[in-house]
């Protein structure tokens, strides 16, 4: 495994090994990995003949008030999970390299952006779509790994990518959990004890509104009341957002069928987490 900090020098490595017919995947994070980044780690494996995951930590996606200063960063842990994965390389560039000092080049995804997180964080897909739109063009990935759990984001990127002709398949890997049901993410780290068992709520108010569909019950504005009757049941956890959308567009939905997305994100003291389900459309 190589880690390489250089745009230029992982464009010109990502370019030999296309020229000579290899497939590349590609695995974006921001490191603090956990078993949800090795899930798309194993995936892009399996799919993939050169694996490249990026670390990199984007000031840009963060609003003044957010955990940027303190976002965990363990690069020597996350090197090793990722050679013991088996990755080819890591890149893994400095800010000065992604943003340079005059850059003024700005990627945004107009009426779907200020949706869900978007509406919650102004400006926050700004920075995540022009992140990865560049490290789309460094690395040229012939497939690049999301994760479920970041829903909005998915959506986001897979109409950049229609809209700007990237030529990228775009997969989208189950969310992983812990043994209780709590979603996996660098932020869980930043809990306390009390404040991890509070966290269970979210999968259980997705569980209550999953209990009820399987019940039959399709309405989106009842199984709204119900998710966050559920959420209200712990005191401590500031609810930011419990919706029923599009899982393409992002648009709210009036009656649950397949595609439709049940979004959550709460605040436990500093922390935010989010989680979701997705009912799948049926196949024709």
């Amino acid at each position: 495994m190589l880690t390489i900090s250089s745009a230029g020098e992982m464009a010109a490595v990502v370019r030999e090994a296309r020229r000579s017919g290899k497939r590349v995947g590609f695995v974006p994070t921001m490191g603090a990995l956990h078993p949800g980044h090795l899930s798309l780690v194993h995936t892009a494996r399996a799919q993939s003949d050169v694996v490249v995951t990026s670390i990199f930590v984007n000031p840009a996606q963060f609003g003044p008030k957010e955990d940027f200063s303190k976002y965990p960063r363990t690069f020597e842990k996350d090197s090793g999970v990722l050679a013991a994965a088996k990755v080819d390389y890591i890149f893994a560039p400095s800010v000065e390299e992604m943003y340079p000092k005059d850059a003024s080049t700005w990627v945004e995804v107009e009426g779907i952006s200020d949706k869900l997180d978007g509406k919650s964080r102004p400006g926050h897909f700004r920075g995540v779509t022009t992140v990865v739109s560049k490290l789309f063009n460094i690395v040229q990935p012939d497939l690049a790994f999301f994760g479920q759990k970041d829903a909005a984001q998915v959506a986001i990127v897979r109409k950049m990518v229609r809209d700007l002709n990237f030529d990228v398949h775009i997969v989208v890997c189950p969310t992983v959990r812990e043994n209780d049901g709590l979603a996996m993410s660098s932020r869980n780290v930043y809990l306390n004890p009390e404040q991890r068992k509070q966290a269970t709520v979210l999968y259980r108010a997705l569980m209550r509104v999953q209990l009820l569909v399987d019940r039959g019950e399709r309405n989106a504005a009842k199984l709204i009341a119900a998710g966050k009757q559920v959420i209200a049941e712990e005191a401590a956890v500031r609810l930011d957002y419990f919706e029923i959308v599009d899982n393409d567009t992002l648009d709210p939905v009036t009656t649950v069928s397949g595609g439709a997305l049940v979004a959550v994100a709460a605040h436990l003291g500093e922390t935010r987490l989010i989680d979701n389900i997705v009912f799948p459309k049926r196949r024709t």
